[in-house]
């Protein structure tokens, strides 16, 4: 009798270890970020609700993340069960199929909370196929010490002539203080981005409304010619190795006086435990030129399962989990709500607890509600993306058209040399791709 016990109470344990054993393994591709990192810390909770799936995370910079990512996904290799991708992916891959619908996030997830504008990057024919874990646009955020110093006041609608002009006057490099920090980083979504939305005030755009490119035109010369001489003038050195976490990393240790990038940068600067002048930090729309459009972009970082993935039920559980109320509720509990990933759901900004931790909310919100996907630029043009161009074709060649604008920022290249290279890049490749008949 011992023994046949014994031998069933080893098979069970043998089963109980098989068991455990087969817990669901996924694999999250992720950036950088300072939410994500913060998400990586707190998922002892998504693990206790799902105790049958395990959690492995591959971490990586901007660049490299979509890089690694867009080959995986195109070659169909399976290395990922959860991908960090954004408003400009998302439509695109899609409509080739290689993204699941996400149609199972659970009862409580209320997808209608998401905002509109947010919602709607991620969505193709009115389906969900990507989560939003933060939304943003960009603004201007600036030492109000140094601009009370130098008696400046900041407009809540700033001009660019206005913005250069405080930057100079803002600088102290004795001091090591740099007047204005912009991202020169080269890739379609670091450098790109930034000068993209920019050109937009400046009247510019990527492609006339037969796809003939304009970097020919002297909107786009007016545009790189003021950036690259306001980052000499103002800039710190080395700008051309800097994107969104390095310029974030010289904010926060008091080396820019003005930064003008994402909305989600807001929490980090303005939290004491990451910035030297967390209360010293004022916000105000980015930039125009008068013309009708401001330098703010559109976009979220999401989270999606690739079509042909045979974990989809629990990368949907785990998805719903990162981008749900109750994940906001987490961060808040945890970090205060100033720290929770922004721009995503209305219930958050209508909130009287997230009003009052973050000075930066109406800002954020507003110029998330401002920006225009459809009509991105003063004059027509036959694609939609306010920082971006939504064709396929753009990933390689905005990374080689910001390859040519870094080299500029950088003194290897002049700005008419960068914008002939670019052109010459962007007629050949929209030629290639039958845009160009």
């Amino acid at each position: 009798m011992r023994i046949v016990i014994g031998a069933l109470l080893g098979a069970a344990s043998i089963l109980a270890i098989g068991q455990a054993a087969a817990a669901t393994k996924l694999t999250i591709a992720t950036v950088n970020n300072g939410d994500m990192v913060r998400m990586q810390s707190l998922t002892d909770d998504f693990k206790a609700k799902n105790p049958d799936i395990d959690l492995e995370w591959v971490t990586l910079e901007e660049n490299t993340l979509r890089q690694k990512v867009t080959t995986d996904i195109a070659t169909k290799a399976g290395q990922f069960d959860v991908l960090t991708i954004g408003t400009y992916e998302v439509p695109i891959w899609a409509k080739k199929g290689w993204l699941v619908p996400l149609d199972n996030l659970g009862a409580n997830y209320d997808v209608d909370d998401l905002l509109p504008p947010i919602r709607a990057g991620l969505s193709l024919d009115g389906k969900l196929y990507a989560a939003p874990f933060y939304g943003e646009s960009s603004m201007v955020m600036y030492r109000k010490d140094l601009f009370d110093k130098a008696g400046l006041k900041m407009p809540e609608q700033p001009t660019w002539d206005f913005i250069a002009d405080a930057a100079k006057k803002i600088t102290d490099k004795d001091n090591g203080v740099y007047g204005i920090c912009l991202r020169g980083k080269a890739g379609w979504g670091e450098n790109m981005a930034f000068l993209t939305a920019m050109s937009n005030s400046f009247g510019a755009r990527w492609f006339d409304e037969k796809w003939q490119p304009q970097f020919d035109q002297p909107e786009w010369k007016n545009t790189l010619n003021f950036y690259v001489n306001l980052m000499k003038e103002a800039g710190p050195p080395g700008a051309a190795s800097n994107g969104f976490n390095e310029n974030l990393a010289l904010f926060n240790s008091g080396k820019c006086g003005m930064w003008i990038d994402a909305t989600v940068a807001a929490s980090f600067v303005t939290n004491p435990k990451d910035s030297k002048v967390a209360d010293k930090v004022g916000f105000a729309l980015a930039p125009n030129n008068g013309l009708g459009k401001n330098a703010n972009w559109l976009w979220a970082w999401s989270l999606a399962v690739p079509a042909g993935s045979k974990k989809a039920d629990a990368a949907e559980k785990f998805i719903s989990w990162a981008t749900s109320k109750d994940y906001l509720n987490l961060v808040a509990s945890k970090e205060g709500w100033a720290n929770v990933p922004p721009g995503t759901r209305a219930s958050l900004y209508a909130n009287p607890e997230y009003q009052k931790a973050a000075p930066f909310a109406k800002m954020t919100l507003d110029s998330i509600n401002s920006a225009d996907p459809d009509h991105p630029t003063v004059k027509p043009v036959p694609y939609t993306g306010v920082q971006f161009v939504a064709i396929p074709e753009f990933q390689g060649l905005g990374t080689a058209v910001g390859q040519q604008f870094s080299a500029a920022l950088a003194g290897s290249s002049t700005v008419d040399a960068a914008l002939a290279a670019a052109q010459a890049t962007a007629t050949r490749e929209m030629t290639k791709a039958g845009y160009i008949k």
